[in-house]
């Protein structure tokens, strides 16, 4: 419970520009994993996770541009495996070279089943995602029929395990065939659908982060049409709440006038890719919605044009302080929406920094996605800094600071309200 947090009427002052340390400027760029001596009697790999990592004070990063590695480091942070609640019940595999698929396949990682994304090379199982498995060892899950993994798509097969299929003609279709496997493994309460682009991942991405969350359907459109495979997903689910992510020159005003036939429709998002993350992030319309307009959240990073990306980064929004995706455009400027964004979800205190909430980060890619300075810029923005008001005393005030000025703040923004049914 939060005992002494800023008013939500207080801007928080912006902290100085941490500077991370050679070290990690050296690991950015490495695409060696660190080793580290497992502890007496613990296997090796619980010890090291395989990937390099770089950390600063509100930030953590999986340094590698290659997705298998990447979504192995985050399977094996979330499930670390070193008590029975930390271990996984199974792994959804699925095709790096079909994005569509892999976007749909996050759904897998919410409530009941918990199973992380990890990749195939075609049917080829890379070495990394072997070894990822084999330090998982995944329990079976009840949910799916006792499977260990389930195989999305034309996948590699694990030796070993019990595997479960989710089988479709391409990414289209599997989106389709993973929301009829979900709706087998519980008693799902909601008629909710997502709308995404198959045309344009990087509006697609930030659904990466809600569908891990929530296992919500998806379902794709193309330019002017509905593709027989989200026709056939719509149907199944009458009087369906519908959510299209994206702009009009995304997703037409024609498409979501032939969506209205199979219930309500809300358009949600931004102009651009990085505002329509970020739009996302803010939304509520009742269950639906990340609804983050306050600190105290998680939040995960990664580049635009890496929708990859999106996708490894996706078990960290279901797990640990649950947050949404945020897109960064450039490798060394900070985007002025995500700014702003941050700024005023920042956590602030007047007393006692112990007493507040905070917020924490989660990157991938090296510093060729996400340079040095800009992890540090993210660092400064979650961290939890004093704040001064009106009534604050010189003797409740925090000392003056010797930090360089901070750049100019903006007006707190206001939650963005539900978009109008359209």
């Amino acid at each position: 419970m939060r005992s002494d947090p800023a008013p939500r009427s207080v801007r928080p002052r912006l902290a100085a520009i941490a500077v991370v340390g050679a070290l990690a400027l050296a690991a950015c760029g490495s695409e060696d994993a660190p080793t580290v001596d497992a502890p007496k009697g613990e296997p090796q790999a619980v010890a090291n996770l395989g990937f390099p990592v770089v950390a600063t004070r509100n930030t953590t990063r999986t340094a590698t541009n290659d997705p298998a590695v990447a979504a192995a480091a985050v399977a094996r942070a979330i499930y670390s495996g070193g008590a029975a609640e930390t271990q996984a019940r199974a792994v959804a595999i699925v095709d790096q070279g079909d994005w569509r698929a892999a976007l749909a396949a996050t759904s897998l990682m919410a409530p009941p089943l918990g199973a992380p994304v990890l990749f195939s090379n075609g049917a080829d199982l890379p070495d990394t995602t072997k070894d990822a498995i084999e330090a998982l060892r995944p329990a079976g899950s009840t949910a799916a029929g006792g499977a260990q993994a389930i195989r999305v798509g034309a996948v590699g097969r694990p030796s070993g395990l019990r595997t479960t299929d989710i089988d479709g003609a391409d990414g289209l279709e599997i989106a389709t065939a993973v929301d009829r496997f979900i709706r087998a493994t519980r008693t799902r309460t909601t008629n909710r659908v997502l709308i995404v682009s198959a045309d344009h991942p990087d509006f697609a991405a930030p659904a990466a982060s809600w569908l891990a969350k929530s296992g919500d359907a998806l379902g794709f459109v193309r330019g002017d049409e509905i593709p027989p495979s989200t026709v056939r997903l719509l149907r199944s689910q009458p009087k369906a709440a519908i959510y299209v992510l994206g702009p009009t020159n995304v997703i037409t005003p024609g498409v979501t006038k032939a969506l209205r036939r199979y219930g309500t429709v809300r358009r949600v998002g931004g102009a651009d890719p990085v505002a329509n993350a970020v739009g996302f992030a803010r939304y509520s319309d009742g269950a639906f919605g990340w609804n983050i307009n306050e600190p105290g959240h998680g939040f995960t990073f990664a580049r635009s044009g890496e929708i990859l990306d999106a996708v490894t980064l996706a078990p960290f929004s279901a797990s640990g302080l649950h947050g949404p995706l945020l897109l960064l455009d450039k490798p060394d400027a900070l985007p002025q929406a995500v700014q702003r964004y941050l700024i005023d979800v920042q956590p602030g205190y007047q007393t006692d920094p112990a007493r507040g909430v905070y917020n924490r980060g989660w990157l991938t890619g090296d510093i060729s996605r996400i340079s040095a300075t800009l992890q540090s810029q993210l660092d400064a923005l979650l961290e939890i800094a004093p704040v001064r008001n009106a009534t604050t005393t010189s003797e409740t005030a925090p000392p003056p600071t010797t930090e360089p000025t901070p750049p100019p703040t903006t007006t707190r923004s206001t939650p963005t309200p539900p978009a109008p049914t359209e």
